[in-house]
């Protein structure tokens, strides 16, 4: 999932979610037309994509600025960048932040060019310092992504009418104001038919409707793309929605490979949030790295449209007397920002890696468990993408690497 730490804008988001909840099953009236009329999307080369998340709140507490996409070496190393997030409300794609995106003055010393905003200019923000990053990296792509954990719960009323919500993202993502800045739109619909933050009952073909609407506005010459579930159980998030049908209207999906065990289970058991494969003792069948993508691309899916997920951060518990994995504990670890998680580059130091399970790595430091991947574990991850055809790599999300790139550099 993908959770924000959100200044500024938790009230908004909570308002959005709890208004859009509880939406009925006959929401997609009139999404048939759209469906119709959708061309499919073009083929890409698979193999190379680097799809790093920024997030529009990082900013704040987090003080991480687009600049440090720069100076970490990782902006070379991406070929695309997923804004986070617009947010989803009334039907139509919305701002998040606007103080964030496109007001907040930067200094000479936090912009990317060293040359700092004035009180005059038309667009100032994280927008304009995008703009500033892929005038130094031109064939770098950005998307702007809606939705994330917290401004799902809108996705239902927008697909009572996809050719409406595809039309406001469009006029928003494509806004003259910050022309330039985005190559297209990423969807991050947690969950389609099935429940989040909130539950949603749009039905099994609205996640496909709503792809074919936007790939209709959009057109071939932007990128329309889709975080989705990992959830491989049967007669799971997968099983909820068409996502076989919808990957006709998508470049590629990004399915979430990450937090399929976390201190959400307060007790326990300690199991890695990010495993690559199956281990003995794991809670749960199949919350693993390559049965989602094993379940995806029996559906269909071309491995060239599905990109490998890491999470830039762990989940861990505290009150855990066992090193190796499936060990009890008494709740979740204390965090930096929020409790059960923490940033790989606080961790890497704060509770190093003592082993490794299923292909990622865990800590065990006093009375807490962290699970995280390191370089090594995404080495290892990085041999199965290959291997498996997938067309790149995506992560959750900047910020948490060091100030170096150091889990960016395993990437390749």
């Amino acid at each position: 999932m993908h959770t924000p730490h959100r200044p500024r804008t938790g009230l908004r988001a909570l308002v959005a979610a709890v208004c859009s909840a509880a939406l009925g099953a006959g929401l997609l009236a009139g999404a048939g037309t759209a469906t119709a009329a959708a061309p499919a999307a073009p083929q890409l080369k698979a193999g190379s994509k680097v799809v790093g998340y920024f997030t529009e709140w990082g900013t704040y507490d987090r003080k991480y600025y687009v600049k440090n996409i720069e100076t970490s070496g990782s902006a070379a190393r991406l070929t695309h960048i997923n804004y986070a997030f617009g947010n989803v409300t009334g039907g139509k794609c919305a701002m998040g932040d606007s103080y964030a995106a496109t007001d907040r003055a930067y200094t000479a010393a936090e912009s990317v060019d060293g040359v700092a905003d004035t009180w005059d200019q038309p667009l100032r923000g994280n927008f304009n310092q995008l703009l500033k990053l892929k005038k130094k990296h031109p064939g770098l792509k950005i998307l702007w992504s809606f939705g994330g954990w917290t401004w799902s719960g809108g996705f239902g009323e927008a697909a009572r009418n996809p050719a409406a919500f595809a039309q406001s993202c469009y006029d928003l993502v494509k806004n003259s104001k910050w022309a330039g800045v985005f190559d297209g739109i990423d969807i991050d619909w947690e969950y389609p038919n099935a429940c989040g933050n909130t539950c949603d009952a749009s039905g099994r073909e609205a996640f496909k409707n709503v792809m074919a609407a936007l790939r209709s506005k959009f057109g071939p010459g932007s990128l329309v793309t889709a975080a989705i579930t990992a959830d491989a159980t049967s007669g799971g998030k997968i099983d909820a929605a068409n996502y076989a049908g919808a990957a006709q209207y998508v470049d590629w999906y990004n399915p979430m490979t990450y937090d399929y065990f976390g201190a959400w289970d307060p007790t326990g058991p300690t199991a890695p949030h990010s495993a690559l494969n199956s281990y003995s003792g794991i809670p749960k069948a199949n919350f693993h790295t390559s049965a989602t993508i094993a379940k995806l691309k029996g559906l269909g899916i071309p491995a060239a449209k599905l990109l490998l997920g890491i999470g830039f951060y762990g989940r861990g518990w505290t009150g855990v007397t066992q090193a190796a994995p499936g060990g009890t504990a008494t709740g979740p670890a204390a965090g930096t920002y929020e409790q059960g998680i923490d940033d790989y580059k606080v961790l890497r130091t704060k509770c190093p890696a003592t082993g490794t399970v299923g292909g990622t790595a865990y800590a065990k430091c006093g009375n807490n468990w962290w699970s995280y991947d390191t370089p090594a574990t995404i080495a290892t991850k990085m041999t199965y993408k290959n291997q498996q055809g997938l067309g790149g790599t995506f992560f959750w999300e900047l910020s948490g690497d060091t100030t170096n790139g150091e889990l960016i550099k395993s990437i390749n």
